[in-house]
């Protein structure tokens, strides 16, 4: 009686173990079968936050479930970015990913996630250049005038930022390591600030996004000087590149995309991979970003792991050069 019972116990426990296999399974199949979660590790309002719910708009469309968009801001991104690392791996919980993810690492001297190890890349969402300027009663107009000026006069001149770690700190930094000036550097709270006090003379350069960069010059409060990515920008085609101005190789850009907690299925990423490019392929998603100077991406999950590979790898040259401690 006793090994009836064994065995009996053995055959439920096999069919156990196949009815979870199957719903599993059906489950990912099925998926999405209630609202998934994006998590933007920054306030409403900013670039992340803005290109994400540009792309929820047509997301959840795609899905057939709503796509909630949640902030959860602080530590420089990072809170919002470890929430997801520590999240079940299934589909529900994903982060609106910031490029400054692939600086954390080498700015950060404990960090509670890897970027490699812990996320799954599904897509980016667009690559956005950004803007060096300057305040328009300074001399030099153009990049080779600033680095002449900036040269004859090394380490008396400031540059705003962002913040320490911030992509338009890093932006700067590179820019400095490739010409061999010395500048010194002015960390704020934001780009907001940083942005009043150029525009009021109180700092006399930095590196800011296109959005806030146009739209400054424009009003004839900031002199622009080039574009920080490798090709022109379409929201400011006749300003030249800084590359193309005596700094060849030049390239450094922000991007937003869309990544989960590592272990998520495959077939999950595919199919939130390929609601981005349907989000992408929409004609008042794309007009938006290019409106602000954005370029709709819509890469896949391995192109994707592999600009976060490369970013890390350069933005630890960029800060070991520089001289960034880690905190």
């Amino acid at each position: 009686m006793a090994t009836t019972n064994r065995h009996d116990f053995s055959r439920g426990m096999v069919c156990a173990c196949l009815l979870g296999m199957v719903f599993g399974v059906s489950a990912q199949q099925n998926y999405p079968v209630r609202p998934v979660k994006i998590i933007v590790p920054s306030v409403p309002g900013g670039g992340t936050d803005s290109s994400t719910r540009f792309v929820t708009a047509k997301l959840d469309e795609f899905l057939g479930q709503r796509v909630i968009v949640e902030n959860r801001a602080g530590a420089a991104s990072i809170i919002g970015s470890e929430m997801v690392a520590r999240s079940a791996p299934d589909g529900y919980t994903l982060l609106a990913a910031i490029s400054t993810i692939t600086i954390q690492p080498s700015i950060q001297k404990k960090l509670s996630f890897d970027v490699l190890k812990d996320f799954a890349p599904i897509s980016q969402f667009v690559v956005l250049p950004n803007m060096l300027v300057g305040h328009p009663s300074l001399a030099p107009k153009t990049i080779k005038e600033l680095i002449a000026f900036v040269k004859a006069r090394p380490g008396q001149l400031e540059f705003a930022s962002a913040g320490t770690g911030s992509n338009l700190h890093l932006c700067m930094e590179l820019f400095l390591t490739m010409t061999g000036l010395k500048m010194v550097h002015v960390p704020y709270k934001g780009a907001g600030q940083a942005i009043a006090d150029l525009t009021a003379g109180y700092v006399p350069f930095m590196v800011t996004n296109m959005i806030t960069g146009t739209r400054q010059v424009n009003a004839g409060r900031l002199h622009a000087y080039g574009v920080t990515s490798a090709k022109r920008s379409d929201a400011a085609p006749n300003l030249p590149t800084i590359a193309e101005q005596g700094v060849p190789g030049y390239d450094a850009v922000q991007w937003y995309g869309l990544m989960a907690p590592a272990g998520t299925p495959r077939d999950i990423v595919a199919k939130l991979h390929k609601g981005v490019v349907f989000a992408l392929q929409d004609a008042t998603v794309r007009e938006r970003f290019r409106n602000g100077g954005a370029e709709p991406i819509g890469n896949t999950p391995e192109e994707f792991a592999a600009v976060v590979r490369t970013d890390l790898a350069k933005w630890a040259k960029v800060v070991r050069a520089a001289g960034l401690a880690p905190k």
